[in-house]
């Protein structure tokens, strides 16, 4: 019997309007979905019209499940891979299993969809043929500031994902380590109805989400390339 395929399937990272034909067509036709957690999964599938077998798997479990989804594919079944949201793998659980497939000859098909990090580069205002992407910060301020400090050497620009309520923790502890005037980009709610880019100096970006409370899912840009002028607004 032929093993089956992966599918690495993105969803949506807000807006369901995002999710591609391809994309519902894997769903619909895949003997089990793989998913990070079973809420925002089942929501997903509910909103498709879609019943399918879910598998969760996230960092707690991925090296125990994965021995039982490896023997399902090699039976020939098709199972779609989902995060939460956007493209799985980036910033979420997945890798040992995909490594896992490799090693045993499986297929894996990865299909392009939503992401986070390209809408907030496309719509920045700033040169992205280079960027540095760190991702995640340490949750512990001193090892985060050990961190960003390194990060200052590097003259390119910075792009870090975080969790809504680390947010002003984030741009105050950028802004403490940068400077003040450093240059800054956040993409906040990317896709949502009450999405807003804010772009200028981190202190009044800071001051911005301090004003409007904002919370929520966002990406942030600093500009560290030396000399760069970002005044041409």
């Amino acid at each position: 019997m032929a093993a089956g395929t992966l599918y690495i399937t993105p969803t949506p990272i807000g807006n369901y309007d995002d999710i591609t034909l391809r994309a519902i067509k894997i769903l619909k036709n895949s003997d089990l979905i793989i998913c990070e957690e079973l809420k925002p999964a089942r929501r997903l599938l509910s909103h498709l019209g879609i019943e399918k077998e879910l598998v969760p798997l996230n960092e707690h479990n991925e090296r125990e499940i994965t021995p039982e989804i490896i023997g399902k594919l090699t039976e020939g079944k098709k199972a779609a891979l989902i995060s939460d949201a956007g493209t799985p793998l980036f910033s979420d659980p997945g890798n040992f299993l995909v490594q896992q497939c490799i090693e045993k000859k499986i297929n894996i098909v990865a299909l392009p969809g939503a992401n986070s990090l390209l809408p907030a580069l496309v719509s920045s205002g700033l040169n992205i043929e280079k960027f540095y992407y760190y991702g995640w910060l340490s949750p512990k301020k001193e090892i985060r500031t050990k961190e960003l400090k390194k990060l200052k050497s590097v003259n390119e620009l910075l792009v870090f994902l975080e969790t809504p309520y680390r947010l002003k923790r984030i741009l105050t502890d950028i802004k403490n380590t940068f400077g003040e005037n450093v240059y800054v980009v956040l993409a906040y709610k990317l896709t949502m109805p009450n999405e807003e880019i804010l772009r200028g100096k981190i202190k009044s970006v800071l001051q911005t989400v301090e004003n409007k409370k904002l919370k929520g899912e966002f990406v942030l840009i600093v500009n560290n390339r030396k000399g760069e002028r970002n005044d041409w607004r």
